[in-house]
């Protein structure tokens, strides 16, 4: 068995960090603030019958592809592959494949195992890089120019941005709601 060269710590971050997009783009696209709930491209593929969930199952592949560059072991990855032909398979049965690409996320629990593994190899214990790594990518060009985005919380801002925005629709939609409900509740009793 070849042994695999160590990579430098900021290879595994940039290697994770294009993990991450590709499994916020898979399965996260939109999400519930806060969580990492949330629907991607896997579950709107899955609604083009046999067509979609074959893209699916090859773009699952690339992220088991980019945990091998890592240097994931196959025996950890081998519960992916089974979830991401399992996802496949289910996804060739109308509407519970879809529920099912929601739910389960197989590029994201490749994700999962990268990190575990990225902890136990590599010490990295930050997950900034991962959890929106578009905008960590962005702060890290902007903290290289600027000192000002090398500030703790003006790069918590930035990094939770997406959350901040998701929180605030989520207030003015049930305000919104309030607001509707109330003036129907007293249209309502002006006529009766």
């Amino acid at each position: 068995m070849v042994q695999q060269k160590k990579l430098a710590q900021h290879e595994v971050i940039q290697l994770e960090r294009d993990l991450a997009k590709f499994a916020n783009v898979m399965d996260s696209l939109v999400r519930i603030p806060f969580t990492k709930q949330g629907i991607g491209a896997d579950a709107a593929l899955s609604t083009i019958p046999f067509a979609g969930d074959v893209a699916g199952f090859v773009l699952t592949c690339y992220a088991i592809y980019k945990a091998k560059q890592i240097g994931v072991p196959q025996h950890k990855l081998n519960p992916v592959i089974k979830l991401a032909a399992l996802d496949a398979v289910v996804g060739f049965i109308p509407v519970a494949g879809t529920v099912f690409d929601v739910f389960i996320r197989p590029s994201r629990k490749a994700l999962d195992i990268v990190h575990e593994h990225i902890r136990e190899e590599y010490q990295i214990q930050s997950q900034s890089h991962v959890i929106h790594p578009y905008l960590h990518e962005r702060l890290e060009r902007k903290q290289q120019q600027s000192a000002f985005w090398r500030n703790p919380v003006v790069s918590w801002f930035w990094l939770h941005l997406p959350d901040l925005i998701g929180l605030l629709f989520i207030l003015f939609f049930v305000a919104a709601l309030w607001l509707g409900s109330h003036y129907l509740w007293s249209w309502y009793q002006s006529y009766h």
